[in-house]
């Protein structure tokens, strides 16, 4: 007979509003550090709804509604697109940005969907920083067939020159494939 393959315990994450939250503070720093995912309080790691799902379909985490029952992944992607319209956008974007081991952040602060670092840059680095170890590119999901406005683009290129960042324009087409543009600032 075979030796039984010791059940891991999977670690908590409970879907508040528009984020999930584990509340175990030293099961949620592991996660942080070590691939940087969420936002960590004190007592807390908070992740936003494209993280969640990422950790749920590689079975880091187990994720729990508003009632406490276990939901798998389809349940989840419905409540997320409830919360967040352009959730399969951000979703298919963020996916891929991971795939390619780029260190990725959410972006909402800074007015995107996503800031990405260099392959290789631990982006919780705390002080000083290399010009390298900041954010390389401001990433901003839109679907195939998107339209924009001139002022809408030079905001978001105007953003991207203020914090040393390169701006990229996901654009996911409908088989979700991912394409990127970079839009640049220049002053002749």
């Amino acid at each position: 007979m075979g030796k039984k393959k010791k059940e891991e315990k999977q670690i908590e994450a409970h879907l508040i509003e528009d984020r999930a939250i584990i509340w175990d503070a030293e099961e949620g720093k592991k996660i942080f550090e070590s691939d940087y995912y969420g936002k960590f309080r004190e007592d807390r790691l908070e992740l936003a709804l494209v993280e969640t799902v990422l950790l749920l379909e590689n079975g880091r985490i187990a994720v729990l509604d508003s009632e406490g029952k276990r939901m798998n992944v389809d349940e989840l992607k419905e409540s997320c697109r409830k919360i967040d319209s352009r959730f399969d956008v951000k979703y298919t974007v963020y996916t891929d940005l991971r795939k390619r081991e780029l260190p990725t952040r959410t972006g909402f602060k800074f007015g995107c969907d996503f800031r990405v670092y260099a392959r290789g840059v631990k982006p919780l680095r705390r002080g000083p920083k290399d010009a390298k170890e900041h954010t390389k590119w401001i990433v901003f999901a839109v679907p195939e067939g998107y339209t924009f406005s001139f002022p809408e683009l030079s905001r978001a290129v105007r953003l991207a020159h203020n914090i040393r960042a390169n701006m990229l324009w996901a654009i996911v087409s409908e088989a979700k494939e991912v394409k990127y543009y970079q839009v640049t600032f220049f002053k002749p």
